[in-house]
């Protein structure tokens, strides 16, 4: 799959499915596409990363070999920049046999580019969850 096979969005309410559509490609590479440079993925409450951390994290949950589904619930746009609270579900049979069951609702920001389409500048999928 080549980068133009991943569509990048102009409208905010489709960034969670360009996220999963980038994820299920299995290509940490692809899922990079729908960050800002700068933006922020929360790999645990309490755990922001960034640039190669935020890569090297989605790979760890591709790692599970299963195919995520995204399901939003809210979007609020202000200008340039939107809200997306949205559920979020990794569950099946891993390729070594593992049962795996890994959800949450995510608390993202988007933000419109200058190119008019929308990229993460925050992606928290355990938005809801306390830190401890």
């Amino acid at each position: 799959m080549t980068n133009n096979d991943i569509p990048l969005v102009t409208d905010p309410s489709q960034q969670p499915f360009a996220f999963a559509a980038a994820f299920n490609t299995g290509d940490p590479d692809m899922i990079e596409r729908v960050y800002e440079t700068d933006g922020v993925f929360v790999d645990g409450p309490g755990r922001p990363t960034t640039g190669v951390d935020r890569r090297e994290a989605n790979a760890r949950m591709l790692a599970l070999g299963l195919p995520i589904t995204v399901v939003p619930r809210h979007v609020y746009v202000a200008g340039d920049i939107a809200l997306l609270i949205v559920d979020w579900m990794i569950a099946g049979t891993s390729p070594d046999g593992e049962e795996i069951d890994v959800r949450g609702t995510a608390t993202d920001v988007a933000r419109r580019g200058a190119d008019g389409v929308w990229r993460y500048i925050i992606d928290n999928p355990f938005g809801t969850a306390r830190v401890e």
